[in-house]
């Protein structure tokens, strides 16, 4: 792969890293211990009572349940991001993991995180 659009896609990774982060810090913490972890934000709940508070809490509840998949995905997203810049940095960049053979050009700049090439992606699903 050329230089100049091994670069362009490496600047593409770290703005996409960059966005992915900004998103997850919206509503998740980085966990401090596990690696590429983040944890959702549980709503905290005051302790208040009366009229309309369970239902707010109910929706507050159903509200966090739907980010902890938006979560994993983005981690896996992040995840994903991370392995192709190392890769990057070790020269074994856009080599499928699974046959070995080069994944095209074409498909790593739609999708630069990539690790499969398309016939290996297909037959993973």
């Amino acid at each position: 792969m050329k230089k100049g659009v091994l670069k362009k896609i490496e600047d593409k990774l770290k703005k996409e890293k960059v966005s992915v982060e900004a998103l997850l810090k919206g509503f998740a913490k980085k966990d401090k211990e596990l690696k590429g972890d983040w944890n959702t934000i549980y709503p905290s709940f005051n302790g208040v009572s009366g009229g309309g508070v369970l239902e707010r809490e109910a929706d507050e509840f159903q509200e966090y349940e739907s980010k902890l998949d938006v979560e994993h995905i983005l981690e896996l997203k992040l995840r994903d991001i991370n392995l192709a810049l190392e890769k990057i940095k070790k020269g074994k960049y856009g080599v499928c993991e699974n046959c070995g053979k080069k994944i095209s050009q074409k498909r790593l700049k739609i999708s630069p995180e990539a690790r499969l090439c398309l016939k290996c992606r297909k037959y993973a699903r």
